[in-house]
């Protein structure tokens, strides 16, 4: 029964609501995080507008469309039949003429950035360290040892166990840590 009530709700015409203040709320534009992109953004200019400018795509499908054979045949059919046309009568100078965009730094700003090597900040949880070293301690490379100790709740198999102690061992910073108080006492 309360699919019904669920459907008269909707159908609801809502008095208290300002469409006119509902409809400007829904076309307000985001918050701009990216800051070259606010830097050069202008509130009077439309979205597709000021992204052409910059030199970025609004809509990746049209700037790189997925292939389709069917439609690649059917353009290249319509392209011989303007050529024949086209010859037939005299030649037009049609250039399309590509607009560079004005604002390209932008682009190339946000390259850049991309481009920039980053530190990596991967780390493993506090519980998993204490375990592989907990492991590490007791067994050393034994991981079939490993793989039934009692504290192997979640029942890893010993590959595993070899893979999350060495992905422990690719994090600089918890393996050093670790063979410094290893090396203490």
């Amino acid at each position: 029964m309360t699919k019904v009530r669920k459907v008269k709700r909707k159908k609801k015409f809502r008095v208290n609501v300002n469409r006119k203040r509902l409809r400007n709320k829904l076309q307000k534009l985001p918050t701009i995080e990216c800051k070259p992109l606010k830097k050069e953004w202008e509130i009077t200019k439309s979205t597709r507008s000021n992204l052409n400018e910059m030199g970025l795509a609004y809509d990746p499908n049209e700037v790189l469309p997925i292939p389709n054979v069917k439609r690649e045949l059917l353009e290249e059919a319509k392209q011989k039949v303007l050529e024949s046309d086209t010859q037939s009568e005299s030649e037009e100078g049609d250039i399309d003429i590509q607009r560079i965009p004005t604002k390209i730094h932008v682009a190339q700003a946000l390259e850049a950035d991309a481009k920039a090597p980053r530190e990596r900040m991967f780390r493993l949880p506090n519980g998993q360290v204490q375990f592989i070293t907990y492991l590490l301690d007791k067994y050393g490379e034994d991981y079939k040892a490993m793989a039934r100790d009692k504290k192997n709740y979640y029942q890893l198999t010993w590959r595993q166990i070899r893979a999350k102690i060495k992905i422990f061992k690719g994090i600089p910073e918890q393996y050093n840590e670790y063979l410094r108080k290893k090396s203490s006492t």
